[in-house]
């Protein structure tokens, strides 16, 4: 049998090394990607003779060569960095990092920012987190080829917070982010600066990425077909584009703006010596109190501000952030491979108690395991210290009765399947907008994310209910979702045999109806950070049809539900409830899962905002 690609197609197998996947399921995996049709390219938007900015930009993006391991420096793609005009501090570099420079800007500015492509390849900067119109979003839309630049106008709407800019091409996000193309995006605000915080040198950002190297120390990437079904995995963890990452603290309290950048690797953030990691915010911004916890849970796409208080230790002493050991994220199956045997001293990695051989993934770091990010030691003593405030901000909390739909949430149901990663049983596609997916301007809406284990290509028609069908389930008994109540409010209800699963209830009020999980959707069941462009949502709750299992049990204390967030880790069997306004802007704004190999296989939608 014969296989066409499309030139534009062809170019992004060549890209990724796809060629290496012919030895096995070749067809599917090019019918999964074709599935995802063409975008239709925009002509670059040019600067607006009446925008005034506060602030301008050149941002550019283009090959580049940096020194991570000892030996030969590593070929990457960078951002890089110019201010017109604006703040002296707008700009802060990251020394001997392949990562952009962290930009600040201050709520109310105008910012003006000219993205330069000097790739071989398209590209396009999407702002994670920031609140802009659906045309300065960075959607795929506007990509941009080699020598071509693209303008963006937009002013700072958002609170203070830790946002993060990155590519977000078609098909390609995932490897223009893993070669380095990402950086950190900090506002501020007159609520945040009344608090006084730590600041200046007090303030570190923290981007945990994992990469793997081959012997010449070039960055290796998608080697066969399980590095995109799972997610691509790297054996050795940088922070802030450096390896064996050490800080040097003096004895007092600092803030730690923690960004997951990795393309699929999630963590379980703990220190060393047992204390709580002190949590004063998350994706958007500060939290009304502090909140302390054991461990906290962070996948790709979400950022943490964490305050780490070294009062009182002796100089000399260390402190280690690890990752501890968790299950559940991946399928079983996937966990026994990479995981292969355990014990032993593995102290290139500090000892985390796992050694593999060359499983699925060729790791020697798997997923779940018990390994170091960065170690902290205390170099300096000083008397001084800031104080930890008992109320940081202050947030309006949304209700059910806020929302337009109490009783009949938008559904962004995950299905996963052989060479299939899809959200409400359609993979991407470009002007491919289900009727769930219109969402009128200004009003707030309640939304459950889900499993639709075994959902098909059904979703076109929408039910009589004004929920849309999806595919066939298998043959698994039932679970029953309850969130609120599960016919009045939203709620799953999952049971029969080979039933349909369909979002809308009997009584026409818009609950998830879902037959019995397929065999093959529960075989490949996994966790899956969402991401939601456009403004911060809030999460309403969570909710384990099936009860807590031992695997749910490794993570669910780690998770910050309070505050404001645009990225929420989804576990198997999981579904979250979230409330999202969708104020001020028209058009199209995305949402994905940010496990970014997921992501470019087609697991990415569109909200129409009309």
């Amino acid at each position: 049998m014969k296989y066409s690609i499309n030139p534009s197609r062809r170019r992004f197998f060549a890209q990724t090394g796809a060629g290496l996947l012919a030895y096995a399921g070749l067809p599917g995996w090019l019918r999964a990607m074709e599935g995802m049709g063409e975008m239709p390219k925009m002509t670059p938007k040019k600067a607006s003779a009446n925008f005034h900015p506060d602030v301008e930009i050149d941002l550019i993006c283009k090959p580049s060569t940096v020194s991570i391991l000892p030996g030969q420096p590593t070929r990457v793609q960078q951002y890089f960095a110019k201010l017109v005009k604006g703040p002296a501090n707008t700009l802060t570099e990251i020394p001997d990092s392949y990562l952009g420079p962290v930009l600040r800007f201050e709520k109310g500015q105008k910012i003006r920012i000219n993205l330069h492509n000097q790739l071989t390849e398209p590209t396009v900067t999407h702002w994670h987190g920031l609140h802009v119109p659906a045309e300065q979003d960075g959607h795929p839309l506007y990509a941009i080829d080699k020598g071509e630049t693209l303008v963006y106008e937009f002013e700072m709407l958002n609170r203070a917070s830790m946002n993060i800019y990155h590519p977000h091409p078609h098909n390609t996000t995932a490897k223009q982010v893993y070669h380095g193309l990402a950086g950190a995006i900090l506002v501020n605000d007159d609520e945040e600066r009344r608090l006084e915080l730590p600041a200046g040198e007090y303030e570190v950002p923290i981007v945990i990425q994992d990469r793997l190297f081959d012997a010449n120390n070039q960055l290796q990437y998608v080697r066969h077909m399980h590095d995109r079904m799972m997610g691509f995995y790297g054996d050795r963890i940088l922070v802030n584009g450096r390896a064996n990452f050490q800080l040097d603290v003096a004895s007092r309290a600092y803030r730690f703006r923690v960004l997951n950048g990795s393309t699929a690797r999630i963590y379980k953030l703990a220190w060393d010596d047992k204390s709580p990691v002190t949590v004063i915010g998350t994706d958007g911004g500060l939290l009304e109190t502090p909140v302390n916890k054991p461990y906290v849970m962070l996948a790709p796409g979400e950022r943490l501000d964490v305050w780490a208080d070294f009062s009182g230790r002796k100089v000399g002493s260390q402190l280690v952030l690890r990752s501890r050991s968790f299950s559940g994220v991946l399928p079983k199956m996937a966990e026994r491979m990479m995981t292969g045997k355990h014990g032993g001293d593995d102290r290139r990695h500090g000892g985390g108690g796992h050694r593999m051989g060359m499983g699925m993934h060729g790791s020697n770091l798997p997923v779940g395991s018990d390994y170091p990010i960065f170690t902290v030691r205390v170099t300096k003593s000083v008397s001084d210290s800031p104080k930890l405030p008992n109320r940081l901000s202050t947030i309006k909390h949304y209700t059910l009765a806020d929302t337009a739909n109490p009783n009949k949430p938008v559904p962004i149901g995950i299905s996963e399947g052989p060479m299939k990663m899809v959200l409400n049983g359609r993979p991407y596609a470009y002007n491919d907008v289900l009727p769930s997916e219109r969402i009128p301007l200004n009003t707030v809406q309640l939304m459950e994310i889900f499993h639709a284990h075994g959902g098909g290509h059904g979703g076109d028609k929408p039910s009589e209910s004004g929920g849309h069908k999806m595919g066939r389930m298998g043959m698994m008994g039932g679970m029953n979702h309850d969130g609120d109540k599960a016919q009045g409010e939203g709620g799953h209800r999952m049971g029969g045999m080979g039933m349909g699963m369909r979002h809308g209830n009997d009584s026409g009020e818009g609950g998830h109806k879902m037959g019995g999980m397929g065999g093959m959707g529960m075989m490949m069941s996994m966790a899956h950070p969402i991401h939601l462009h456009g403004q911060y949502f809030q999460i309403l709750g969570r909710n384990i049809g099936m009860g807590e299992s031992d695997d749910y049990a490794t993570v669910k204390d780690g998770f910050i539900n309070g505050g404001w967030k645009d990225t929420v880790l989804v576990m198997p069997g999981e579904s979250v409830k979230i409330i999202k306004p969708f104020q001020d802007f028209k058009g199209l704004f995305m949402y994905h899962c940010h496990n970014l190999e997921h992501e470019d296989m087609g697991m990415m939608r569109d909200f129409l905002v009309e």
